[in-house]
């Protein structure tokens, strides 16, 4: 025996075993499979029953290609432990990785064997089959089991193998039988359905599960296919679609209608109002029925005032909108069930009424009510949010850093702290905001790391040390403005920096910023002028795709130049395969070339 091996045996005594079995596997999932071996082998004598050792043991004999150790020991397991049937399966397998097919399929079909005689087996030996990447073999052993017992339910096992083989119309059809069998798996269905569609309508796998749930729909009516129906729409970003078969859904079996309500909340996230107002016109018209509660009447109320919101154009339209919302708040009252209609309140009298100070009082009211604290942190970050608003940058960090203290390494502490580095940034104090960022970076929310890696890529990009940064001051400072809607003034300030640094890093951030400034004021053509300007300007700048992607919206929503908006989409499906605005530009392209989707 080797003086090494006898080192690792002597390790293997006393209170040290569990510390070899943990570095047994260390040694496992770094390939060092001769040392692994030398612990896996004492581990499984003294515990026969483990399989993850066996298992494990086994593994690193193949990898060395040790196949007479690894038959051994398959045949030692086999004489302890005789039921385990899927042994052969794994006889077989080391039969064929030693280039013995004829008898790989001899030990294969002795496996098989076992399901003539209890169709139960087929979980097991189908199981082991596809560990080992034999998927012919581990479909053969389900439909077989089936066969025997067609009450045996090997359709998800089977459909699994069907997308491991690229099939994913066969394995759509799996799935809805199953749920076609038992209209309780259809949430299980969704869940393996949801890592094959995606957002983009045109991807073949939507279209694939679109045509199947239509076509069963039609055939034979049934809630899960409404369903899933609304909910690959959703996928989709077809909220109208989804509204209807929620709405069907919801005629046939009167009862909550909170996916209604996910329908408006996401169809006005997504900009979507039309579709977000029927929804909650749709909640509303059922107010006088059992299954709605006064939460949901609220909420429905609550988001319609928002849109209309979105709408409004004249003063006359602001002081209704303003009466309207004073007679919700008489009607529910100012309390702690109607603290979200007071938010949304404060938010609306700060961004659209201006008057922030009168917001702020009516929060600092909520808080007096002694809320909840998730709804505490939701009534305190509002209120930073308007102070930033305001200008009372002091006060707003105060505020952010107490709900980070208070609410420490949950998602509302993280945006807290994005907000931090948000509001030190339109300060100027870039090296601050830089050091809140990096922690950002690796937020559990997408979305805050998303935010936080363009802040701070924005700064990094434009800011030198050595010098005064005047330029990315004026940017943070025209930032500001457009956060409190004050963009002609924006507009004003971000001239500044494209006259006195012209040719500098700062410049193609300026304008596709003064493209977006002159949107938002109805230039649309002035909007235009501004980004073409940055494609020709710096046509190797990181923002060409975002500017390519806002061109194409603004020729096809604003300036009817349908030819030029689908140059745009196509420049990103060929030229930045890699963007995040790849799907929405393939949709947008293939909508506007007329194609059925």
């Amino acid at each position: 025996m080797s003086l090494l091996r006898i080192l690792f045996l002597i390790l293997l005594s006393g209170p040290l075993f569990a510390q070899n079995a943990e570095l047994a596997n260390s040694f496992f999932r770094k390939g060092e499979y001769e040392k692994a071996i030398m612990l896996y082998e004492p581990l499984l004598e003294s515990n026969p029953i483990r399989q993850d050792y066996f298992k494990s043991l086994l593994t690193c004999y193949q990898q060395l290609e040790k196949y007479e150790e690894a038959d051994r020991l398959l045949n030692q397991q086999l004489e302890n432990f005789p039921n385990q049937i899927y042994l052969y399966v794994e006889l077989g397998y080391n039969r064929q990785l030693q280039g013995k097919p004829t008898e790989a399929e001899a030990y294969y079909e002795r496996s098989m064997q076992f399901i003539e005689q209890n169709p139960s087996y087929a979980f097991v030996i189908g199981r082991t089959f596809r560990q080992n990447h034999l998927l012919d073999y581990a479909l053969r052993t389900y439909q077989r089991g089936k066969e025997l017992n067609p009450n045996l339910n090997t359709e998800i096992s089977e459909a699994q193998i069907y997308g491991e083989r690229g099939d994913i119309d066969k394995m759509f059809t799996l799935y809805l039988d199953l749920v076609d069998k038992n209209e309780n798996y259809y949430s299980t269905a969704q869940r393996f359905m949801g890592s094959f569609v995606s957002n983009d309508k045109s991807d073949p796998n939507n279209i694939m599960l679109r045509r199947q749930l239509l076509k069963r729909a039609q055939a034979e009516p049934k809630n899960s296919w409404n369903i899933l129906l609304s909910w690959l729409f959703m996928q989709q970003g077809d909220f109208d679609k989804a509204l209807v078969q929620e709405k069907s859904l919801y005629r046939r079996n009167p009862g909550t209608a909170e996916r209604i309500e996910e329908i408006g909340r996401l169809a006005y996230d997504y900009d979507d109002l039309e579709t977000s107002k029927q929804a909650f016109e749709f909640i509303r018209s059922l107010e006088q029925e059992n299954g709605l509660n006064g939460d949901t009447r609220l909420r429905a109320d609550i988001y319609l005032l928002k849109i209309e919101n979105e709408w409004i154009e004249t003063d006359d339209d602001r002081e209704r909108l303003n009466a309207k919302y004073l007679e919700l708040l008489a009607q529910y009252g100012r309390n702690l069930q109607s603290l979200v209609l007071q938010v949304a309140y404060a938010e609306f009298l700060t961004y659209s009424y201006d008057a922030p100070d009168q917001a702020i009082e009516i929060l600092r009211s909520a808080l007096e009510l002694n809320p909840p604290k998730p709804e505490r942190g939701m009534l305190e970050i509002t209120i930073g949010d308007i102070q930033v608003f305001s200008g009372e940058f002091n006060q707003a960090l105060v505020m952010y850093s107490k709900i980070q203290y208070d609410f420490k390494n949950s998602p509302l502490a993280q945006e807290a702290r994005f907000k931090v580095a948000r509001t030190s940034y339109f300060k100027g104090d870039f090296t601050w905001a830089q050091n809140q960022l990096k922690v950002l970076k690796s937020s559990t929310s997408q979305l805050i790391a998303n935010d936080a890696m363009k802040l701070s890529l924005k700064i990094s990009n434009n800011f030198d040390k050595d010098s005064l940064n005047e330029g990315l001051r004026l940017f943070a400072k025209t930032e500001l403005l457009e956060f409190q809607r004050k963009y002609e003034t924006a507009l004003d300030t971000l001239s500044l920096v494209l006259d006195q640094h012209k040719g500098r890093a700062i410049e193609d951030d300026a304008l596709l910023k003064q493209g977006v400034l002159l949107t938002r004021l109805g230039n649309y053509r002035g909007a235009e002028n501004s980004w073409l300007n940055l494609l020709s300007t710096y046509p190797e700048s990181l923002l060409i795709d975002e500017c390519l992607f806002s061109l194409g919206e603004l020729y096809e929503d604003h300036l009817g130049e349908i030819d030029k908006a689908k140059e745009m989409y196509e420049r990103i499906i060929f030229e930045y395969p890699s963007s995040i605005y790849l799907v929405e530009a393939r949709k947008a392209f293939r909508r506007l070339r007329g194609d059925d989707l």
